[in-house]
């Protein structure tokens, strides 16, 4: 367990000590949230991933939302001027869509607003470029590693910055909340998120991934992965297949939701390409293993 601590503190340069690792990015966010005070404010993305936005407004914390479009981060930056949010939690990258947060955007923002909480989900991110937590401007990141990391399931993380413990109080606890290289009893916010036994089996494979992307390279990963999706998204384009807000903006991710109906969704299975639908049409999306080929496969089909 405490290997597979130090592997994500390592990939995304982040403390042990200050790194949860729990079964699943929702169970972690909703630990999380029971510990926010009930008049805390948030402000969410509309249409962000359910496992974001559900526990929020499950809660019934006080809640504003924005429209995910091309022009993002000019409506969160107007939103935070109205509403001044005590919490804003978001994804990186839109499951649906594949539309990427602007990090450095995120990064001006906490600078501006320091005493608002930055909860991000990373699950549609993580592992797909370098990521230095310590200097981003999110607070708590959390994620489930099943995706870009080829983990599996059973195991994910929260990593925190340090202040965070001032302004969240998790009531779980259990006797592994005390157990382990990098708790203590008198400072025991991780631990909260810990409670009981935790698989090894899992954070094994978490553990093996960690290590899979430090042998192959995080810098080859993540230029293999930008060279193919920018090359998918000037194909995309030229076949009119995104969305507006997709085509204006300036950087993407490697998800792309093109346009299809049910019926180019079962032709695509038939022929091996992965996706699923999502929204109004069919995501894709590119890692390091794929090549031109693949995509010239699947413009073929398209």
């Amino acid at each position: 367990i405490a290997l597979a601590r130090e592997a994500v503190a390592r990939l995304f340069y982040g403390t042990p000590s200050q790194i949860a690792l729990v079964p699943s990015f929702s169970m972690g966010f909703n630990i999380l949230l029971d510990g926010m005070k009930p008049s805390s404010k948030f402000l969410l993305l509309k249409g962000d991933y359910p496992s974001v936005n559900w526990p929020v407004k499950s809660r019934n914390f006080e809640t504003r939302y924005v429209d995910i479009s091309a022009h993002l981060e000019d409506d969160i930056a107007k939103a935070f001027k109205v509403e001044q949010p005590d919490v804003f939690a978001f994804s990186i990258v839109q499951y649906i869509s594949g539309i990427k947060m602007d990090l450095s955007f995120i990064q001006n923002l906490k600078k501006q607003y320091p005493e608002t909480l930055f909860f991000a989900d990373g699950t549609q991110y993580c592992g797909t470029e370098n990521f230095n937590f310590s200097d981003s401007g999110i607070d708590v990141l959390g994620a489930s590693p099943y995706k870009w990391l080829n983990a599996g399931y059973g195991n994910g993380f929260l990593m925190f910055k340090e202040q965070v413990a001032n302004h969240v109080f998790p009531n779980t606890t259990g006797f592994n909340s005390i157990t382990g290289k990098y708790k203590q009893q008198d400072n025991n916010f991780i631990g909260k998120f810990e409670p009981g036994h935790q698989d090894t089996l899992n954070y094994g494979s978490l553990l093996k991934a960690i290590k899979l992307v430090e042998n192959f390279g995080m810098d080859t990963i993540e230029n293999t992965i930008k060279e193919l999706s920018l090359k998918a998204r000037t194909m995309f384009e030229e076949r009119g297949l995104l969305s507006n807000d997709v085509v204006h903006r300036l950087e993407h991710s490697s998800i792309f939701n093109i346009k299809g109906d049910d019926a180019l969704y079962q032709k695509l299975e038939q022929n091996n390409i992965a996706c699923i639908q999502r929204g109004d049409g069919i995501r894709v999306a590119f890692h390091y293993y794929n090549t031109e080929a693949d995509l010239e496969k699947l413009l073929q089909l398209v």
